[in-house]
């Protein structure tokens, strides 16, 4: 029977991700009894305080054990933790210590959402993939520039180390975790009991691009307005230099810097965003929205589209038109 230790920060912190996980583990306990087979999981609430309010007082949790009772764990689980990250990080440090004390002894680590800050501030995802909630990709980028942030995947395992994208993208880790450790059977039995869809891998149809402007370049921001205000005409890089009198090399070079982007690589996704949000509101076909935000070949305006959401535009308005749907 494997252990699994779900921590409880101090701090505001996902109820969800610590019901969701003790429910669904208990779950799957459940499963197992009544095919006449012993429990897989001894689940616990592990703490660094024997009580943690929440929501300014509206839930309290009680952890069953605290990290020093904990002398062995297979599994450790790291919600999401809200608020400022630093601030959250600060409260929970003394958890840190016995991560890594754990992982170097051989256990897995799993992260749901902005539980990644966490996870990364002990130093464990140096030089490894990471994913986490697309909101807070370029704060995560910035506190830490040396773990490989992919904020379009659902999960990440690299080294006994689990990351999940955000929010209830949780649930697919789970049940990844769950597969795992009780076989594809038991994972396919919870998703069908909680209908969870088992295998979304990307986050990409739910990145909602506001463009990077957590930076102090003004020209890079200058250049960014004037794309996001004209996407529909054809914007060369050689122009914006101009508009902003700066070189094109010093361009490129300090936009990639400032939004994690190339120039071109943000022209596509303003359009593309534009774009679903046409497709989302009105019955335009496909190529009335191709021309509206200032792309003349559907395929290549159907590739570069698909490469952003993960979605074809047919598929990406069937399943978020209100109409479509209907």
């Amino acid at each position: 029977m494997k252990h699994i230790s779900i921590l409880v920060p101090r701090g505001r912190c996902s109820l969800v991700n610590l019901e969701g996980t003790y429910q669904i583990l208990q779950e799957v306990n459940g499963f197992c009894a009544a095919m006449g087979k012993p429990p897989l999981f001894e689940v616990q609430l592990v703490g660094i305080a024997s009580q943690v309010s929440q929501r300014s007082g509206m839930f309290t949790i009680r952890p069953e054990v605290l990290i020093e009772e904990v002398l062995q764990t297979d599994l450790i689980i790291i919600p999401a933790l809200h608020g400022e990250q630093e601030v959250a990080l600060t409260l929970n440090e003394e958890f840190a210590p016995w991560i890594v004390q754990h992982y170097q002894k051989g256990a897995e680590v799993a992260t749901y959402c902005t539980g990644a800050f966490f996870l990364a501030s002990t130093g464990l995802l140096d030089g490894k993939q990471c994913a986490t909630h697309w909101k807070m990709a370029a704060e995560f980028r910035q506190m830490f520039p040396q773990v490989q942030l992919v904020d379009d995947k659902i999960m990440t395992e690299q080294d006994r180390l689990y990351t999940s994208g955000g929010a209830y993208s949780y649930l697919n880790l789970l049940l990844h975790l769950v597969e795992k450790h009780a076989g594809r059977d038991m994972a396919i039995l919870a998703a069908k009991v909680f209908m969870v869809d088992i295998n979304r891998s990307s986050q990409s149809p739910f990145i909602i691009f506001q463009g990077q402007k957590a930076h102090d370049d003004a020209q890079v921001k200058n250049a960014q307005e004037y794309i996001e205000q004209n996407f529909s005409a054809k914007i060369t890089i050689e122009h914006l230099a101009d508009l902003i009198a700066v070189g094109r090399r010093s361009l490129e070079r300090r936009f990639k810097k400032a939004t994690s982007n190339t120039v071109n690589e943000y022209i596509q996704r303003v359009k593309v965003e534009a774009a679903k949000k046409s497709l989302e509101m009105n019955r335009k076909n496909i190529s009335e929205v191709m021309y509206e935000v200032g792309y003349t070949d559907l395929k290549a305006f159907r590739n570069i589209f698909k490469k952003i959401t993960g979605l074809s535009p047919a598929d990406y308005r069937s399943r978020y038109n209100k109409e479509a749907v209907a």
